[in-house]
């Protein structure tokens, strides 16, 4: 249990390892990246839902200022840390904060097999998408949050791969989603070179 983190909930869900670039304009988030920069501390970014804040969520470390505003505003790059379970919310502050315990993965390495799969998938996607795949900076125990958080995947699948506390269970989820969603998006970039061809397939 640490104390008190604080929390800026996001519509996004933000994995160990993966930097989430940030612009900070409302007054109670400057306030708390302020504390955060003069304290050396990270706070916890966590996805809104339709009933308030998600679970589960992963701290973010400061690794950049990029532009102080004469207002006070700020462009910041962080970079997701360790994940974290909220146990209590508390309002005490004009940002929310939680009582957080930190979410370590279960011991286990997954399958030389899975982990091939998943980079080729992962590579077949961005080809679809005009992109390269660059995995120089992919530390390989957390391969499936390096691989999933490059792409603009549905945040209910992230949310859950999240969660998850094993990387071979990780791994297996992220596999059988880029096989569902591969043939569906190779479809519609078929369609869409057709359509800018006026219909004539050579």
């Amino acid at each position: 249990m640490e104390s008190l983190l604080p929390l800026f909930p996001l519509d996004v869900v933000l994995f160990p390892g993966t930097p989430l670039p940030l612009h900070i304009f409302e007054p109670r988030y400057k306030e708390m990246i302020a504390e955060c920069l003069a304290e050396h501390r990270n706070f916890g970014v966590v996805r809104t839902v339709e009933k308030g804040i998600a679970d589960v969520g992963c701290t973010a470390e400061i690794t950049t200022v990029v532009k102080e505003y004469a207002d006070g505003r700020l462009d910041l790059v962080t970079e997701g840390r360790r994940r974290f379970e909220i146990v209590r919310v508390s309002q005490e502050r004009t940002f929310l904060q939680a009582e957080v315990l930190m979410i370590d993965d279960e011991p286990g390495a997954p399958p030389k097999e899975d982990s091939a799969r998943a980079i080729q998938l992962h590579s077949e996607l961005l080809a679809i998408a005009g992109a390269k795949q660059d995995l120089s900076v992919a530390d390989a125990s957390l391969l499936s949050f390096y691989l999933a958080g490059s792409l603009p995947l549905d945040l209910d699948f992230k949310q859950r791969l999240l969660a998850l506390r094993s990387e071979p269970a990780r791994l297996s989820e992220l596999i059988g989603y880029f096989e569902t969603i591969i043939p569906n998006l190779r479809r519609a970039a078929s369609a869409r070179q057709k359509a800018g061809g006026n219909g004539h397939v050579p």
